[in-house]
């Protein structure tokens, strides 16, 4: 069996006990929510998937890529319910926002604003080393496509991947400000914002609520993790009952360092934000990076493999950059026995599915 720190992390005792000690809704109402999604995303059972991995786990999704009617939503759709409220009371223009060329966080803005009636001017950066031989599709196809449709000035930009706060997305609002707009910025992956988490507290007290129908708990949960705040606001989330150390997130980025440090941070914040009550440290956070290369927005044969693997078995598809590296890393812990045997494990799908069509040619086979 092969050991890592993650695999290491796993094995340390842990209660399945089917206990509710905390719950998160008083300190969430004390923020406005905009709804965007139909409701809670539904949960249901992978079990030819499990079958395949030889029935060690019991695997489920929860499905975050049909969350909501806006342009197939995603895990920034539930985000945006948390900031769009002062967009609406500030009485913003325009929402302003920044990603790769084929980022999900861009289109699901894009979808956000045309829901609002509001304007939208998106930076899409040169985040992914493509293959130039397909830039025909690459910067037309797949997510742009689907932002253009919805009617987003789309600017495309040189600028290479980063996490962190860009100065073409900082440019974008200055342009807005001189045309004599008031541009509501919105970070990439919504991550940066203070509020750019709570939405993923929220998710688990979904995760709760529906576990209380379900009449158990899951004993992992595992999430694609690269600006930070969705996997930030599940470990916050999934501290209220003691499973902060059952959060998995499989780094996408290929800068796991960045990517953990920048989680880190965010959980922090929203802690506080939602009255937790305990310290949540660095080590709260368990991130593995062996599934996120070549680099970003690349897939390996695994995370291909993968994608191929759960289409065939379930009809659930993902795509090459964030949800085929999870759904990789996922099954690898689980084969490998990382994820102990007889571990009911959650698997966040979330979204994506649109880019693929710029991956066309890497599945002209199939």
């Amino acid at each position: 069996m092969k050991t890592t720190p993650l695999a290491s992390a796993l094995r340390r005792p842990y209660s399945t006990a089917t206990t509710y000690p905390r719950s998160y809704s008083l300190a969430l109402s004390k923020f406005p929510r905009y709804q965007l999604t139909f409701g809670p995303s539904p949960i249901h059972p992978l079990k030819r998937l499990s079958a395949h991995l030889g029935s060690k786990c019991e695997i489920w999704a929860k499905r975050e890529d049909c969350n909501s009617g806006l342009a197939f939503g995603g895990n920034k759709t539930r985000k945006l319910e948390y900031l769009v409220p002062e967009a609406i009371a500030g009485k913003y223009t325009h929402l302003i926002s920044v990603g790769g060329i084929q980022s999900n966080q861009t289109r699901q803005v894009a979808a956000v604003a045309a829901h609002l009636g509001l304007k939208c001017v998106l930076v899409q950066e040169d985040w992914v080393n493509y293959d130039r031989s397909n830039e025909i599709v690459y910067d037309k196809a797949g997510n742009i496509q689907l932002s253009r449709i919805l009617g987003a000035d789309v600017r495309l930009d040189s600028s290479g991947f980063d996490i962190g706060i860009r100065p073409s997305w900082e440019d974008a609002m200055k342009s807005v400000e001189a045309e004599g707009g008031k541009p509501f910025p919105i970070p990439a992956g919504c991550s940066m914002h203070p509020l750019g988490a709570l939405g993923f507290v929220r998710f688990a007290e979904e995760v709760r609520e529906q576990e209380k129908e379900l009449g158990w708990q899951f004993d992992y949960i595992v999430v694609c993790a690269v600006t930070g705040s969705t996997m930030a606001g599940m470990v916050v989330g999934f501290a209220a009952d003691g499973r902060e150390r059952r959060v998995l997130g499989i780094d996408a980025s290929a800068k796991v360092n960045a990517t953990h440090k920048q989680v880190t941070e965010i959980m922090q914040n929203t802690s506080k934000l939602v009255e937790l009550g305990k310290q949540l440290t660095a080590e709260d956070v368990l991130t593995d990076a062996r599934f996120g290369g070549p680099e970003y927005g690349l897939p390996n044969d695994g995370t291909l493999d993968a994608i191929r693997t759960c289409a065939r078995l379930e009809g659930m598809l993902t795509d090459p950059v964030y949800e085929g590296k999870s759904l990789h890393g996922m099954m690898e812990l689980v084969s490998q026995g990382d994820i102990p045997e007889g571990s009911r494990v959650l698997y966040a799908h979330l979204g994506g599915v649109p880019a693929l069509s710029a991956y066309s040619h890497m599945f002209r086979a199939g």
